[in-house]
């Protein structure tokens, strides 16, 4: 069978993901923590199988820990805007509890994951991010058959591909982990997107954190 190896990962942590605060595109960079998740996810993969090619998102949060993990492989960095982040409009910049406080109806609609609304401000509904995550994954992976690659993006477009994976509707709630720096592993064929391994944080000694 025709396929390519994919690990996904979100990148390292930020101030903002620390103070709960939604980022979508802005371009926030990681903060000390994040650069020591890098390192050590940088460090596993190289004692894992060899990669081919490493694709970041080019927002720097995903690149930096990109760059870690290339540095250490030797893997050929590139980025792509199709790994961004879900834009979040109004929302960005604000906590969880804020956008509950000041924008209760937008944060109904937001939490209930209704798939064809956008965060007000020019935000992107689930619809638009899953139609350009699953898009983007189809064009990288037909890049590299029977080879193995890194993905490094953000939550929002982890959490699509699980979905895709596991069959299950942009509505089901979530009860998978979305770990900065984790080890996240599918397959991917023409027909199908496989889970092989989900949340793998065993290199990263406790230094975790899932926000979303």
């Amino acid at each position: 069978m025709i396929s390519t190896r994919l690990v996904v990962i979100r990148h390292g942590e930020t101030a903002w993901n620390a103070s709960t605060r939604i980022q979508g595109h802005t371009d926030i960079p990681l903060n000390d923590h994040g650069h020591r998740q890098a390192q050590l996810l940088a460090q596993a993969l190289v004692d894992a199988e060899p990669l081919d090619a490493v694709y970041s998102s080019d927002l720097q949060r995903a690149h930096a820990t990109a760059l870690a993990v290339a540095q250490a492989t030797g893997a050929l960095l590139r980025t792509h805007v199709g790994l961004r982040e879900r834009a979040f409009g109004e929302f960005e910049g604000r906590s969880f509890d804020h956008i509950e406080a000041e924008l209760p109806q937008a944060a109904q609609l937001w939490r209930t994951r209704v798939p064809d609304w956008s965060p007000p401000g020019g935000g992107e509904s689930l619809l638009v991010l899953q139609q350009r995550v699953l898009t983007t994954l189809d064009e990288l992976a037909q890049q590299h058959l029977g080879q193995h690659i890194a993905l490094v993006a953000h939550g929002g477009v982890l959490d699509i591909l699980y979905r895709a994976a596991t069959q299950q509707s942009l509505q089901a709630p979530r009860s998978w982990q979305l770990g900065n720096a984790t080890i996240n592993r599918l397959l991917w064929t023409p027909q199908s997107l496989t889970l092989v391994g989900w949340g793998d944080d065993a290199h990263l000694q406790g230094l975790v954190r899932d926000e979303l």
